[in-house]
Order: structure tokens, then C-alpha cells, then sequence
């Protein structure tokens, strides 16, 4: 980590450039002229008889034959999605995109890279979040070889340099957050922050190794076995206390709203003692858990 608190991976040394090739069907059909030539060299040789003839008709044979062999073993297939890292002689020399059939140096050392996009899961990790709980998580990240040369040269396995960092970045992000908070980020509240803050450590992480993020999720977020049951009775509890203050804010509105319109519209005359007897009565109604008995006074209003 640098002193902003960021990953600090060392620069690479190497980008990927564009490598020199040609388009192989030309040069297929180039490496078969050259090798029926030479077979036919040495047809004529044989048939024109006579030990000089025949020496040289088999020389030259050889010669075409080998140079069509030569000239074929550059031929290279690139498949869509793929691309082949060229070096010759341990000297990175580009790298070849385009698909189909294509034609580079015969000594050249041709690499198969796959540039489609990957998933990487990571397995369920159990940290300790900012508060010392212990969670579990784990998280799925989407994925892309961009520059073919790092991934190659850069790092030994550019695919498990990916799996190694996005566990990695999961046990970071996950201890730097509480789980659960109502006055500042959590893992549980603020989905979408949190994520964008890990697609970001993970480019950090592997951009050094050629490797583009294009998305990253967390997939399961929860409490450890352990602490579970505990921390769902404090949420149950919270949640219970949090109804019961919505429960009583709106029995306060409506007892006053009811004595409101029974003063405005003159329905009966109460004194004091008799509202707050009346306040009392509707606040228990309204806050109880259970059904309020209804009891039918026969006698006075004072009785």
C-alpha cells in the first residue's frame, strides 16, 4: 500500500504492439507450389535418367521441398476471441489479432492467449468486517485479457494472478467496512458503493498483468454461523423498535386530529380529566398488539 492507502503494484515493463504478419492463404498456396515443384524436380530427374540429371533433379527437389515446408510451418491459425503472442529467440517481437489463417516468421514462437471474457468466482472467504464480526463473503468478477504482452511476460499465470488478487481485494474490502451500520457505509446497506470501490482495488490489483475489469458482484454476504442467531435477534429487536416508532407517531397524530375535529365541529364538550381519559383509552387502542375489546358504556359519560 502507498501512503494513500492504495495498492502499490510495481509499473510494467512491457505493452503489447502489433506484430508483423501476413495472410496465410497466400502463403499456403506459395508452400504447395514449392512442394509439388520439387516433387515434380524429382520426377524429371528420374525420367530424364543419367547420374547428372538425376543429382540434380533430386537436389532440387529437396531444396523446394523443404523451402514449401519451411515456408508452411508459418502458416497460423487465429481463432475469434484468441490471439497469438510472437517471440523470436526470446525477444517479444507483437502480437497477432486478426483471425483466420495467418502467416509470421517460421522461427517465431507463437503463444495462444484467449482475449473472451471470463468469470472468476472466488470461494466463500470468512473476515472479520470494520467492527471485529466475523462475516462470510464471496464475490464473482468479470473479466478480460486487454494487453496480451503483460499477461504473458509480466507475471508467471496471468489466471491465477487474478484469482489470487480478487480474493485479495474481497478480504480487504470486507475489513473495511462494518456489515451493518445506519450512520456510514456497510457492507449490507451500500451495495452499489462497495462494489464500484472493488471493480477499482481490482484494476489497481491486476492492471500490471494486461487484465481489464469490467464488473465485479459481491454474491453472498452474511454473518458467520457463530454470531448469526445473535445478530438476527438484534436486528429483529431493531426492527420491532423502529415499527413501534412509527406505530406511536401515528397514534399521537390521529389522537390529535380526533380531539381537533370534536372541538371544531362541537360534538361533545369535554373538560380536561375527560381528554386526557380519552388520549389514554385511543393510545392504547391504537399501540396495542392485539385487537382492543370493545365495551359498551350504558350509563353516563361520567359513569
Amino acid at each position: 500500500m502507498d501512503e494513500a492507502g492504495r495498492v502499490a503494484i510495481p509499473r510494467p515493463q512491457i505493452s503489447e504492439r502489433t506484430g508483423h504478419d501476413r495472410g496465410g492463404w497466400p502463403m499456403l498456396g506459395l508452400a504447395l507450389a514449392l512442394i509439388v515443384a520439387g516433387g515434380l524436380a524429382v520426377a524429371a530427374g528420374i525420367v530424364l535418367g543419367g547420374g547428372g540429371a538425376l543429382a540434380g533433379g533430386i537436389t532440387a527437389g529437396v531444396v523446394l521441398v523443404l523451402a514449401g515446408l519451411v515456408l508452411g510451418a508459418g502458416l497460423t491459425p487465429v481463432a475469434p476471441g484468441e490471439a497469438r503472442v510472437l517471440q523470436v529467440l526470446g525477444r517479444y517481437t507483437g502480437t497477432v489479432r486478426t483471425d483466420g489463417l495467418r502467416w509470421v516468421n517460421p522461427i517465431t514462437e507463437r503463444r495462444r492467449v484467449s482475449t473472451r471474457i471470463r468469470n472468476h468466482e472466488t470461494g466463500i472467504a470468512k473476515v472479520n468486517d470494520l467492527d471485529g464480526n466475523p462475516i462470510e463473503i464471496s464475490a464473482v468478477v468479470v473479466w478480460q485479457v486487454a494487453d496480451t504482452a503483460r499477461a504473458v511476460f509480466e507475471v508467471d499465470d496471468f489466471v491465477e494472478f487474478v484469482a489470487f488478487q480478487t480474493e485479495a481485494a474481497v478480504r480487504h474490502i470486507a475489513g473495511s467496512y462494518p456489515y451493518d451500520a445506519g450512520d456510514r457505509i456497510s457492507l449490507r446497506d451500500n451495495a452499489d458503493e462497495i462494489t464500484a470501490q472493488l471493480s477499482q482495488e481490482l484494476s489497481l490489483r491486476v492492471a500490471s498483468a494486461g487484465v481489464e475489469i469490467i464488473e465485479s458482484r459481491i454474491t453472498r454476504l452474511a454473518y458467520a454461523p457463530e454470531i448469526a442467531q445473535a445478530m438476527l435477534r438484534r436486528q429483529q429487536a431493531g426492527a420491532v423498535v423502529a415499527a413501534r416508532q412509527r406505530i406511536v407517531e401515528g397514534a399521537v397524530g390521529m389522537v390529535q386530529l380526533a380531539l381537533e375535529r370534536l372541538d371544531e365541529e362541537n360534538v361533545v364538550d369535554l373538560d380536561e380529566e375527560r381528554k386526557a381519559a380519552m388520549v389514554s383509552n385511543l393510545l392504547v387502542v391504537l399501540c396495542a398488539d392485539r385487537d382492543a375489546q370493545p365495551v359498551v358504556n350504558t350509563g353516563t359519560l361520567y359513569q
